[in-house]
């Protein structure tokens, strides 16, 4: 087989205990998925049905645990907004998933930010139109490496926190989610036939705020280790 190009290499993740990588395929990410989330971002939190967006799987940087990823502010926007979560990584393909059955299709976890592009995103929320723009821009997606669920065994409570030069900015609980991370599973599995790469974000809890060229991010999940990373 030849082609017009040389095909991008695939965006992978380190493993760690591992010299593997995992290779991405998709990125789910759940929306506003903690009650005081919801409500700050001005939604009635009642537990309605789960939603998604995607981001593409070459948004992902993988960051490296004592590593400070340098990610550059991007275009387009004046309010560029960290959201701090738990990363779930699909090892095992499902459609249909049963909630029994949703924690062995998890081949681990891992701590990410879903950077986003707030005013945009906004914006075309008011419009009615997908938020692309604001969700799925370049690098939109810094993950540190994944930790093997039989490693960690099932999250069902851990902290999860963020700090912006040393302040805290978010600090929550896992066992806060909305929808825990079984039940998104089982759902999300209703729509489409997940595969191993797939990620899911799981949301993030209250607290988001913008980030400016200088700042100096860091987050984390307990038992997961954290994650740094400095806008330029």
């Amino acid at each position: 087989m030849t082609y017009v190009f040389p095909p991008q290499a695939p965006t992978t993740l380190p493993v760690v205990g591992s010299d593997q990588q995992f290779p991405v395929r998709r990125v789910y990410c759940v929306g506003r998925n903690y009650a005081a989330h919801a409500i700050e971002m001005g939604f009635d939190p009642d537990r309605e049905p789960p939603f998604f967006f995607c981001k593409p799987a070459d948004a992902v940087v993988g960051v490296a645990h004592g590593q400070t990823l340098e990610l550059a502010y991007p275009t387009q926007t004046r309010n560029y907004h960290y959201e701090i979560e738990l990363v779930v990584a699909i090892g095992k393909a499902g459609h249909d998933i049963s909630l029994e059955q949703a924690e062995s299709h998890i081949f681990g976890y891992a701590v990410g930010l879903d950077m986003t592009r707030r005013d945009l995103q906004i914006k075309m929320r008011e419009m009615g139109r997908p938020w692309e723009l604001g969700k799925a821009f370049d690098a939109s997606a810094p993950i540190a490496p994944l930790y093997p669920a039989a490693q960690v065994g099932a999250l069902k409570d851990a902290g999860i926190w963020l700090q912006v030069n040393g302040s805290d900015k978010q600090r929550s609980d896992i066992a806060k989610l909305i929808w825990s991370v079984p039940e998104t599973i089982c759902y999300l599995s209703r729509f489409f036939e997940l595969q191993p790469g797939d990620l899911i974000m799981t949301g993030t809890p209250e607290g988001v705020g913008a980030v400016v060229p200088g700042d100096l991010m860091v987050g984390g999940v307990d038992g997961l280790g954290d994650i740094q990373v400095r806008v330029v």
